[in-house]
Order: structure tokens, then C-alpha cells, then sequence
């Protein structure tokens, strides 16, 4: 893998004299492990510090506290959120010129509107969804197809994301459909049943990639759906692991990006000065590093191979694509709670 080290003697001095201290002036509300300091390094060097960092589980649970009085200044939601975000008027629209990659993102990822006339939605990392297996216990072409999930021989050694997308993102590709956000009735129907037929086979839900890698890596789970990042973490490690993106009926790409929230606490030039940082070339190879592709475009061209994206699990593939774009307000509703009854055995 063609991954060049930022690692040197000033960078490790600076993180770890940062790697405990938070900024009070802007909090950043994200998944747990995007709080690394490699991913906003000028960040750290302008303001000697990182953000402060709060966690969700995911972006249900992120949008009940928010609506609750929680004042964060950014928020890291996925695509398939900023409508219901939008529309519940609990973010803003971001100054593009204040943006100083905006050029340079990809136009694949800013070409869907996401935005409502503004730009409310910043994309800054994407990856992939697909069967993480043990090739050591589970042959090829049992994972060769998502009906795999459905398989008896399997059952109690498999998992599926606690997130309404991802999860979803699998029920419909199974089911023969790739655009989510404009499924029909009928669409919608079948993959709810075939989630239902699924559920009692699985282990767990699993919540973050910590968990999943855990429960690979100790053997309990020996099929899961699971972001690309899990991947490279789990060869590092030498836990025996294959990455299927080429199921028969596809497999899935995420897009992920900031939100501006409206009255939060912290200051506002900070927000900028975080997203200017998470889109810097020197953040490019730390994500890819850790299986995220950066939305900076030029940055990627600039310092990934192709060689480095299949290291990463997120090369090019041939196979169906349920890529996971924004949707109404009204089919999110309905798609987390007929989440909750199926997890509940309903």
C-alpha cells in the first residue's frame, strides 16, 4: 500500500501534547473514533488544541438529543440525514467561500443536492458497506450472494449495524432495489419482511467498529455488514478476514459530511476552521489509512493509488451500487420505526 507516514518527530510531539486537552470554544458531535487528532491537524496548529468531542451511537439518537437542547457546533451526519435535519431547522446553511477545499471536493459527491437551494451539507468522508467474512470457516460463494444472511447453517454467528441506514441499505439491495430514497410501498414491504426473516439469525446488532472488530477478531461473528474501515483494522491485526463488495445483488457506499448547527454555543470561525481542517490534504492518507475516502477530490488524486483504495476496501467494483443519498423526512420516520419493531422481534 502505497501510504506515505505523517507520523514524524513534530506531529507525534504536537498530538501528544494536545491528545488530552480540548478546545471549550467549539464542540464537535461525531461518531466515536472521528475524534482523532490526525484528521484536524491544522486545527491543532492554529489553536493549540483539538474540539471538544461528543459521541452519538447514531444519528436518531443524535437528532433526539439535539431537538432536546443539546448545543453542539458541528454535527457529522450522513446524507440520508440532512433533509429530516433541514426540515426540523436545527441547521444552517454553511458560507461556501469561508470553505477553502469547496473547489476541490468531488463533484460526484456534491453533485447530488443535499441542500435545498443552500448548502447545508458539507460531504467530507465516504466508504463502503459490505459482507466482512472469516474466509478460514466460510467459503467464497457462500457470501457470494446477501442471502446469505437468511442461511441457518449461519445463524448466531452473524451481525448487522444498529443503523437504520446501513441496515436498510442491505434489506433493499437484497430485495433487488438500489434507490432507497424513492422506494415504493411494495419496495419497502419486501426488504421489511426479509429483515424479519434475518433477524433470528443474527448474534447482535453491533454498534461501533470497535465492537465488530472485537467480535470478529474473537471468532463470535463469522459473517457481518460492515463499513470498509473495519477491513484494513482487521489485517493489521491478523485476525483472517475477507472483504465481499461484490454479492450478486450489490453492495453499498455511504457519504458523510458536516452540518452547521443552528445557536450553537462555540464560535462560529472555529466551525470553519475544524471542516477547512478535516477537508486539508493532510488529513487525506490518515483517513484512507483508516477506510475513509476524503470528498477532497484533488487531494485524493494527489496521494491515493488504486492500489491503496483496494487495501482500504473501497476500489472500484462492478456489481449493483446502493449509495445512500438523501431521502424525506416522512420515509426516515418510517424506515427507523419499522427498525425498532423488527429488532424487537415485531
Amino acid at each position: 500500500m502505497r501510504i506515505l507516514s505523517l507520523a514524524g518527530a513534530s506531529a507525534l510531539a504536537l498530538t501528544a501534547a494536545t491528545a488530552m486537552a480540548q478546545d471549550p470554544q467549539l464542540t464537535v458531535f461525531d461518531y466515536a473514533g472521528f475524534e482523532l487528532p490526525e484528521y484536524h491537524e491544522t486545527y491543532i496548529a492554529e489553536h493549540g488544541v483539538s474540539p471538544t468531542f461528543a459521541f452519538f451511537g447514531d444519528e436518531d439518537e443524535a437528532f433526539q438529543k439535539v431537538t432536546s437542547g443539546f448545543r453542539p457546533d458541528v454535527t457529522h451526519i450522513c446524507a440520508g440525514s440532512v433533509n429530516k435535519w433541514t426540515d426540523a431547522g436545527i441547521i444552517e446553511p454553511w458560507d461556501v467561500s469561508r470553505v477553502t477545499w469547496y473547489d476541490d471536493l468531488d463533484a460526484n459527491l456534491t453533485g447530488t443536492d443535499t441542500s435545498q437551494g443552500d448548502t447545508y451539507f458539507i460531504p467530507t468522508d465516504w466508504g463502503s458497506t459490505a459482507i466482512i467474512y472469516n474466509p478460514d470457516e466460510v467459503p467464497a460463494e457462500d457470501v457470494a450472494s446477501l442471502q446469505v444472511f437468511k442461511d441457518p447453517k449461519y445463524a448466531g454467528r452473524m451481525t448487522v449495524p444498529y443503523n437504520v441506514d446501513d441496515t436498510w441499505a442491505l434489506a433493499f439491495l437484497a430485495t433487488g432495489t438500489t434507490d432507497i430514497a424513492n422506494s415504493t410501498d411494495e419496495q419497502f414491504q419486501a426488504a421489511a419482511d426479509w429483515l424479519r426473516e434475518v433477524h433470528p439469525n443474527l448474534r447482535t446488532y453491533w454498534t461501533d467498529p470497535a465492537e465488530l472488530a472485537q467480535l470478529v477478531a474473537t471468532g463470535e461473528i463469522l459473517i457481518a455488514w460492515a463499513w470498509n474501515e473495519t477491513y484494513p483494522t482487521l489485517v493489521e491485526d491478523g485476525v483472517p478476514v475477507a472483504f465481499q463488495r461484490e454479492a450478486v445483488e450489490g453492495s453499498s457506499l455511504w457519504l458523510c459530511g458536516f452540518v452547521n448547527m443552528v445557536n450553537g454555543a462555540g464560535d462560529e470561525d472555529r466551525a470553519y476552521d475544524y471542516l477547512n481542517a478535516f477537508l486539508d490534504p493532510s488529513a487525506t492518507v490518515p483517513l484512507v489509512e483508516n477506510g475513509y475516502g476524503s470528498a477532497n477530490a484533488t487531494a485524493m488524486a494527489d496521494q491515493i493509488s488504486e492500489e491503496d483504495l483496494e487495501a482500504a476496501g473501497m476500489g472500484h467494483i462492478d456489481v449493483p451500487i446502493a449509495a445512500q443519498l438523501p431521502m424525506s423526512q416522512e420515509l426516515r420516520e418510517r424506515l427507523a420505526e419499522e427498525f425498532e419493531l423488527i429488532k424487537s422481534g415485531f
